[in-house]
């Protein structure tokens, strides 16, 4: 069982991170500009962060353990996230452009978990999910996983062979625990948030990969702590929110909030934070998001809220 202090603390990181991304969109910053096309010159400059932000806010709606006012603030954040998309527009119409593309259906996944739906993005997707093209796309492991759980969430009818993609991934082969470096820590956290669905179904990681997780968790944890990676420290206390029973305990939770400003942005690592603030938002922003999902899936595990819809 989780202890209060660490619910306590995870709640109190999310809920700032949360206000902290609030506030800057707020403010104007993580905007899409006007004269954005589908062909987006940047997309890692303000479409992909606003998917992260809609994939942070739809677990907490998901969830339901957050208080009103978090509820509330992750319902504007959706809404001012769609409205960038033009309300599902762009993510139709750069799906119809690049067909074999898959980020138009990842990010649209995170808008329909919270009830927002575009009928003819969800029929174009159901038609090219019936290419052998779609399917035939070269892209890392865990990033088919990725595919697979948008498809899952957004109530696609093609699934695929879960064991089959699970064993294809790095951790799927439970590589020697010391052989994880940073890529790999990454490559990893993703496995384990779309084999669960991002704590929804824990039971979706095969018991092997599970008891590998939970016997490198702590130790892979305590590295990246002492170097000050809060980011993947971060992504590594969602896997031990996704998995089930908690394999670490307070050192993690209480490094992230020792580090975390009092406006509730949170680093990405230990260089300085840019005083200019649209570049702070730019390179902390991810960072906060998953701060948030963090704070939310620990708090919806401890809860028994985290449940899957079948």
């Amino acid at each position: 069982m989780t202890d209060t202090h660490v619910l306590a603390t995870a709640q109190r990181l999310a809920s700032r991170a949360l206000a902290w991304l609030h506030a800057s969109h707020a403010d104007g910053l993580g905007r899409i500009p006007d004269n954005t096309v589908v062909d987006l010159s940047d997309p890692d400059d303000a479409y992909k962060p606003l998917g992260e932000i809609a994939l942070a806010a739809s677990l907490i709606l998901r969830d339901g353990v957050t208080g009103p006012t978090e509820a509330r603030t992750a319902r504007e954040l959706l809404d001012h996230a769609w409205a960038q998309l033009r309300e599902g527009d762009l993510l139709y119409e750069r799906q119809l452009r690049h067909f074999t593309m898959t980020d138009p259906l990842e990010t649209y996944a995170h808008f329909a978990r919270a009830g927002y739906r575009h009928p003819a993005l969800e029929e174009l997707l159901d038609s090219l999910s019936r290419l052998r093209a779609a399917h035939a796309e070269e892209i890392h492991p865990n990033r088919r996983l990725g595919v697979a759980n948008a498809r899952r969430v957004i109530g696609l009818a093609h699934q695929p062979d879960w064991a089959a993609l699970a064993a294809g991934t790095w951790l799927g082969a439970t590589p020697e625990p010391w052989a994880v470096n940073w890529m790999t820590g990454y490559d990893i956290t993703h496995t384990v948030f779309h084999l669960t669905d991002w704590g929804a179904r824990p039971d979706g990681l095969p018991e092997p990969m599970r008891e590998h997780v939970r016997d490198w968790l702590p130790a892979w944890l305590d590295i990246w702590l002492e170097i000050g990676q809060w980011d993947l420290a971060a992504e590594l206390l969602v896997v031990d929110a996704c998995i089930g029973e908690p394999a670490t305990g307070r050192q993690g939770w209480d490094a992230l909030a020792a580090v975390q400003h009092e406006d509730g942005l949170l680093p990405r690592d230990t260089d300085p934070v840019d005083e200019d603030r649209e570049r702070a938002f730019q390179d902390h922003q991810h960072t906060a998001v998953v701060a948030v999902v963090a704070g939310g899936i620990t708090l919806a595990r401890a809860l028994g809220a985290t449940t899957a819809v079948a």
